[in-house]
């Protein structure tokens, strides 16, 4: 693999492959447009369908010369109303529903959930949203024989997902069905693994530990329990995603830009990488351009300095994929562009002195490539947490990072301003061959882990570009 020439984002694009994007021409043409981690959404589609898109996914790696990771994104206790008699009730206003713990019933107005410890939890005045909150019930009885009453009358179906506002639920983020998905998940080669629904940090360790260091973990928050305890969540998971989805249904509408504002401020000065998700471009499922509303949602996102941000049914089932891609390219790129831009990362992340001896290193180097007026930062280091240290700092040098480790190189396409690129085994000015290979000029700062389990060490320095301009830092 070779590196992809920078002209392009710091921003990271995430895009989720469905029906409409999994063949090997679409993916290409996703990775072409700007994408760079698929994601393998493991609530729908078979095993052999997942395998075929990765597959894709390193077919369009080879053609198109970089690196391109994949994310399983594991489904996750997601809980659903049962089957209903015919397929659905028809909801009045204000009438009162039974519910029981049941994989079904036959009874008339009462709504079957096959959960039985979601059912035992429910409380006198418990809000619960169904459908994604289109449909909204108030518990009237709690006990043995709970019952609801309808706030707003619709059509409720079979399996919607079921959601008790606010509420910490007595569920593991882990299911069976989320185990077996791993293993696949693990046996075909994923980068990057998504856990939905966490809660705990104990729900965060019990992943990792089947993961074992095969790849690192993105921890979904989306429920009141994770942005309770948001910095020792933060602090465990590798990676955190904003899930807008169900945030939006645990909470109001008008909470969640500023949960949003909170997450991305917490993750970014606790060195963890930090996606933005769900309904970015969603009108452009059905449409060839976003809303402006859509385009300043991405934006702001930007300006807030997340590492990246996801399409999910825009390329999982939407009509225009690459189309979206590119427009989200484009946006990413006005913002960064944008003259504001730097003051609001550094105001958004506040004056955040250096935290670990690796946020001393790496901002010694970005201040060493800034004073040089060096091109870029070439970077050495196999672990994933000390190279997004590096990302944390936002530095105007970009990031060429250079392994010989193809997973390791697919990782870091998760992470702001990285430019994954392969080195040359043995070679002595490693840093002038990522250069090269990024089809850059001038002069380059470096750093490199020189360290190991009884030691912490770096080397860092300024390399001459191959023009041979003299170091004026000695």
């Amino acid at each position: 693999m070779t590196g992809k020439t920078l002209i392009g984002e710091n921003a990271k694009i995430v895009a989720t492959l469905g029906p409409g994007s999994r063949s090997p021409k679409e993916v290409l043409a996703l990775a072409y447009a700007g994408v760079d981690v698929f994601r393998l959404n493991f609530s729908h589609g078979e095993h052999s369908a997942h395998k075929a898109a990765l597959e894709a996914v390193r077919a369009a790696e080879k053609e198109t010369g970089r690196p391109l990771a994949t994310l399983g994104d594991l489904q996750g206790p997601k809980v659903r109303v049962g089957s209903l008699p015919g397929g659905e009730l028809r909801l009045r206003y204000q009438k009162e529903y039974a519910v029981v713990a049941a994989e079904t019933t036959d009874a008339d107005d009462t709504i079957p959930v096959p959960h039985a410890e979601i059912v035992e939890v429910l409380e006198e005045g418990d809000v619960i949203l169904v459908d994604d909150g289109k449909l909204m019930f108030t518990v009237t009885q709690a006990g043995d024989a709970p019952r609801v009453r309808a706030e707003v009358p619709g059509k409720l179906t079979d399996k919607k997902g079921f959601t008790v506002r606010g509420k910490a639920l007595p569920v593991r983020a882990l299911t069976e069905k989320d185990r077996a998905d791993l293993d696949f998940a693990m046996e075909i080669g994923v980068d990057l693994v998504a856990l939905s629904f966490v809660q705990t940090v104990e729900d965060i360790e019990e992943v990792k530990a089947i993961i074992k260091g095969r790849a690192p973990l993105v921890a979904k928050l989306e429920k009141p329990a994770a942005i309770d305890n948001l910095e020792p969540i933060v602090a465990a998971a590798d990676a955190v995603m904003v899930a807008r989805g169900d945030l939006g249904v645990e909470y109001a509408p008008e909470d969640v830009p500023v949960i949003q504002r909170r997450i991305v401020r917490c993750a970014r000065g606790l060195g963890r990488p930090v996606i933005v998700a769900t309904q970015m471009l969603e009108s452009m499922i059905e449409n060839a351009a976003p809303t402006r509303a859509e385009a300043s949602d991405v934006a702001t996102a930007i300006y807030q300095g997340a590492d990246a941000v996801m399409l999910s049914g825009e390329t999982a089932v939407g009509r225009h994929p690459a189309t979206t891609v590119a427009i989200m390219s484009r946006i990413i790129r006005a913002t960064e562009s944008a003259e504001d831009y730097r003051r609001s990362l550094e105001q958004f992340s506040g004056d955040q002195p250096a935290q670990t001896a690796i946020d001393v290193v790496a901002e010694t180097s970005q201040g060493m490539a800034e004073a040089e007026g060096a091109t870029a930062l070439a970077l050495r280091t196999g672990a994933f947490d000390r190279l997004a240290r590096f990302a944390r700092v936002r530095g105007k040098a970009p990031i060429l990072y250079g392994s010989l480790d193809d997973q390791r190189l697919r990782t870091a396409c998760l992470l702001w301003g990285v430019h994954p690129q392969r080195l040359n085994a043995g070679a002595v000015y490693w840093y002038r061959d990522l250069m090269d290979a990024a089809g850059l000029e001038g002069r380059v700062a470096y750093a490199r882990w020189a360290g190991d389990e009884e030691r912490f060490a770096w080397e860092i320095g300024v390399g001459k570009g191959r023009n041979g301009a003299l170091i004026t830092g000695v």
